[in-house]
């Protein structure tokens, strides 16, 4: 299963073994951890909550994964993502591409990563000594994304 939603933890380790078992093709393997950190925005942060939209968050990774693996010569797309309550040092997402070459596995791996963070429907909610805060898009993100819409960006 190329996407998948949990509150458990993820060894990347075992995940990407299992994404590359047996498959001699495979001369690339290209991944992305996203952790919890413990500040954001210069504010100290004691807990992160994620949200989604079960299905419908699915969908639209699903729709990313198939949309990267349309654009690159890859072979395999997996999505780990957890939701529910972290803390910092937490692993939240595990992005990891396999291919022939690093070129396009490296492209598919920061794009679908660029997306997911402007296209899935998640929400965040970090506890600071101040309180409770939803945190908002970031146009840094929005711009990562939109990157990938220039002629040149599928060049690896």
């Amino acid at each position: 299963m190329p996407v998948r939603i949990q509150t458990k933890d993820f060894d990347a380790g075992a995940e990407i073994a299992t994404l590359r078992l047996n498959n001699p093709k495979i001369g690339a393997v290209a991944s992305f951890i996203g952790v919890c950190r413990d500040a954001n925005d210069g504010t100290a942060v004691t807990k992160m909550t994620l949200e989604h939209y079960p299905g419908m968050t699915e969908k639209a990774l699903e729709k990313i994964v198939a949309e990267a693996k349309a654009r690159w010569d890859v072979m395999e797309v997996l999505v780990v993502h957890r939701v529910g309550e972290l803390k910092p040092a937490d692993q939240i997402v595990l992005v990891a591409v396999t291919g022939a070459h690093r070129g396009e596995a490296f492209a598919a791996c920061e794009f679908v990563m660029d997306y997911l963070k402007t296209r899935a429907p998640f929400w965040k909610k970090e506890e600071t000594p101040q309180g409770a805060r939803w945190v908002e898009a970031r146009s840094s993100d929005d711009d990562a994304a939109e990157r990938w819409n220039s002629p040149k960006a599928d060049v690896a």
